[in-house]
């Protein structure tokens, strides 16, 4: 899928060697899967290793019997998703979530179909969902090509650590667009394993 990515960045220096190193990128876009699922689950991810994200999502999974939906989630009582072990904070956003999903404030099965900063603007609403969770969900849900995520710490070291150069909103950003664009997404998952140690 991202083989014309790849060719592309290939002809950057600083992410050639990472693409030779580390292969094809390995993200699957979960297009025409449930977005209200995937938009809890990255609620529950903020700022929580994968596992013990995981662990919690199984709690609630386990809590609510199956498929996330809003009115499951809404028919439970804020300490009851607390007792799954996420902060209060999570707990107003995916009822945050559940509320505007369930009045149609956000049209979530259309999400797939808007430009990626009207995708922004839907979810942004949201309390407790801000630019880096969008993010997550343009690049990693609906498989967008060119998004570069600066409020990411892993993009930040990654970036400092593959350009040699410090890391700069503004600056960095730009730089991703003169070079990267129009595969972004595909330069920050190189940007991302160029932290791990192999």
């Amino acid at each position: 899928m991202w083989r014309e990515a790849e060719k592309f960045l290939l002809k950057d220096k600083y992410i050639a060697p990472l693409i030779k190193k580390w292969g094809h990128c390995e993200i699957k876009p979960k297009l025409h899967t449930d977005y209200f699922q995937g938009l809890v689950g990255d609620i529950v991810g903020q700022q929580l290793s994968g596992r013990v994200a995981d662990v919690i999502e199984g709690r609630l999974r386990d809590k609510i019997k199956g498929r996330l939906t809003p009115n499951k989630i809404l028919s439970l009582s804020d300490d009851e998703l607390r007792s799954c072990g996420m902060a209060w904070s999570k707990v107003g956003a995916i009822k945050d979530l559940s509320r505007k999903v369930k009045s149609r404030e956000i049209h979530i099965r259309k999400l797939s179909e808007l430009p990626d900063i009207s995708v922004k603007s839907e979810l942004i609403v949201v309390k407790g969902i801000g630019p880096w969770t969008a993010d997550m969900f343009l690049m990693f849900t609906l498989g967008r090509p060119d998004v570069f995520p600066i409020e990411d710490l892993g993009i930040k070291n990654g970036f400092e650590k593959v350009t040699g150069k410090k890391f700069d909103k503004i600056k960095s950003a730009n730089l991703a667009e003169k070079y990267w664009k129009p595969f972004r997404t595909v330069a920050s998952w190189y940007l991302w394993r160029s932290l791990e140690n192999q």
